[in-house]
């Protein structure tokens, strides 16, 4: 296969070229005529299949830029209404249709005759849509997209101000990074209590969220919106027992590396306790490190990194670039965290982030990277469908280029001690995540387990799950408030509930691969590369086997990866 980052919007052949969606009345007449449409054999099931495939990327593009222009923008009205209409207007009309074009595939005759190695996972999910499918969800879910965003507004407005400047939440911890103590002290304190203006109102959009997904729940007849979530999210390869096993082997063999981390950064910064504001510092005489200034230079530094791993991965970036399909540097009024939005018909996907010059802005940009050449390598598959990969698989994709490209960050940084304490901070990264991933996982399933529970039973499951996963080498004495809100900076829970145990099975994954990598880097970018070009046409064990992977959540597999991590932690530190 040549690999080109030229990517072509997919040519209409059944919805007109200069169609744009405005409205239910111009959309449903495509969908009623698919729904009619007589399917005497399987020619007929494959040219009915590609034109759904082509009417799903169309609508999906157009709900693509509805978010992307409202989270890069959270203070346009116009924008938000924009996307407000899709949730209300267009998309809660679209899903009878769906699930009638859902039953319409299953039951056909024919369908047996299509090549059941490419289309199992494929109508697996179709199986699985009809399961979940009930009418009465359909106003629920659409008034659940709407408030979803309502996380992005408010953390979209939160500002501080430092040196008597403004500045985002993300602009601001850079100084969490200053070698003046008390300035980060003040900082820190400025932003946590910033968060605390608006924890009520996240604390109340976050029970009205709970409450409305526990009765899409109930009414698919699943007992708590954990369970029906693990099927709507095609978890069919893991159960809950597995997430649970997870978090014991977090416990067993990771947390004792964290705690050996912070010890040896109080003993770097010369400081009695560790807080909050020190885990991001340098000594004394140590410049913080500085990897660009500009998202410009962000790009331009990022495409240079990718041509050295693989200039196909360099090209993917050009064409974003090119496209205006990216958005990196923080500012007011845009929503918080960062994405990869792949885009069904343009191809080319859409990166958005929160740069604002630290070294944890070009770790997410090589994250966002390796989704966008996700996207690209999956685009060339006949079916919007098979593009609708795992996110166990998606996660890999992202935090194994993070590990790929280290050794090629020598564009960001002038010299090696630079580079060194760059790969030191990425690996520290790459275990201190797996606390927080099993934090947050372990939370929502009690959450969701309890639906009913009061805002003060939350906030003390909080802190019993938050001091499980706690090493006790940061110091939070008289920070209590402070922490009983540490849930509310992490968007997933607001928006993509249980969306999260995916980064510790992925980094699992990504540690796998770059273990791959030490040994022969050809062979683990070819084994990536072959991987994400399946898309979501196999299970997930067998994209992790594409890979060169185990899929495996066993206490022993994280313990050996753990030991290759700390390995070469070492070698560094």
């Amino acid at each position: 296969m040549t690999l080109t980052a030229d990517i072509k919007k997919l040519e209409r052949n059944y919805v007109p070229a200069d169609f744009t969606l405005t409205d239910w009345n111009a959309l449903e007449p495509y969908f009623k005529e698919l729904v009619e449409r007589p399917i005497n054999s399987r020619h007929d099931l494959e040219k009915w299949l590609k034109d759904m495939s082509e009417m799903e990327a169309v609508v999906s593009e157009d709900a693509c830029w509805r978010q992307i222009k409202m989270t890069c923008d959270t203070t346009d009205k116009s924008l938000e209404e924009s996307f407000n209409f899709f949730c209300m207007q267009i998309q809660p009309k679209l899903q009878p249709y769906a699930d009638l074009l859902n039953r319409k595939l299953v039951e056909n005759p024919f369908t047996k005759e299509l090549d059941q190695q490419q289309y199992f996972t494929y109508l697996r999910s179709v199986r699985k849509s009809i399961e979940l499918f009930r009418e009465e969800n359909i106003s629920i879910q659409a008034e659940l997209s709407v408030m979803a965003q309502q996380f992005g507004q408010i953390s979209g407005q939160m500002t501080v101000e430092v040196k008597g400047q403004e500045y985002t939440l993300q602009q601001a911890s850079k100084f969490l990074e200053d070698h003046d103590r008390s300035l980060r002290e003040e900082v820190y304190r400025k932003i946590q209590e910033r968060r605390k203006q608006d924890k009520d109102a996240l604390n109340d959009l976050y029970t009205q969220l709970i409450q409305k997904r526990h009765q899409v729940a109930v009414n698919a007849g699943f007992a708590n919106y954990r369970d029906y979530k693990f099927v709507e999210m095609g978890r069919f390869d893991y159960t809950k027992e597995d997430c649970f096993q997870f978090h014991e082997a977090v416990k067993l063999h990771v947390m004792p590396l964290v705690k050996k981390i912070n010890e040896k950064k109080k003993q770097k910064l010369g400081v009695d306790t560790l807080r909050p504001w020190d885990t991001e510092a340098e000594p004394e005489g140590v410049e913080p490190l500085n990897p660009f200034k500009t998202s410009e230079e962000l790009t331009e530094k990022a495409i240079r990194c990718f041509e050295e791993l693989n200039p196909f991965f360099a090209d993917c970036l050009r064409k974003m670039k090119e496209l205006g399909h990216l958005d990196l540097e923080s500012r007011k009024g845009k929503a918080p965290g960062g994405y990869n939005c792949p885009l069904a018909e343009s191809g080319a996907p859409f990166i958005f982030m929160n740069a604002a010059g630290q070294m944890h802005d070009v770790t997410t940009m090589v994250h966002e990277g390796g989704h966008a050449i996700h996207s690209f390598l999956s685009h060339p598959l006949p079916l919007s469908s098979f593009k609708e990969y795992p996110m166990e698989i998606a996660e890999v994709a992202s935090m194994a280029m993070e590990l790929f490209s280290m050794d090629y960050w020598t564009v960001f940084f002038d010299n090696e001690a630079d580079l060194q304490r760059a790969k030191e901070h990425q690996l520290e990264r790459t275990i201190t995540i797996f606390p927080w991933i099993a934090t947050i996982d372990k939370f929502q399933h009690w959450v969701y387990e309890n639906p009913n529970h009061s805002v003060d039973e939350r906030t003390g499951k909080w802190m019993e799950i938050l001091e499980e996963f706690s090493t006790q080498t940061v110091d939070f004495t008289g920070l209590e408030e402070y922490r009983k809100i540490g849930w509310q900076r992490q968007l997933h829970l607001f928006e993509v509930p249980f969306y999260y145990i995916e980064y510790g099975i992925a980094q699992l994954g990504a540690i796998g691969m770059w273990k791959q990598f030490k040994t022969n880097k050809e062979q683990a970018l070819q084994n990536y590369i072959n991987a994400l070009s399946l898309g979501g046409t196999k299970t997930l064990p067998a994209l992790y086997e594409a890979a060169g992977l185990q899929f495996d959540l066993s206490p022993d597999h994280i313990r050996s990866l753990m030991d290759f991590v700390n390995e070469e932690y070492a070698k560094i530190s």
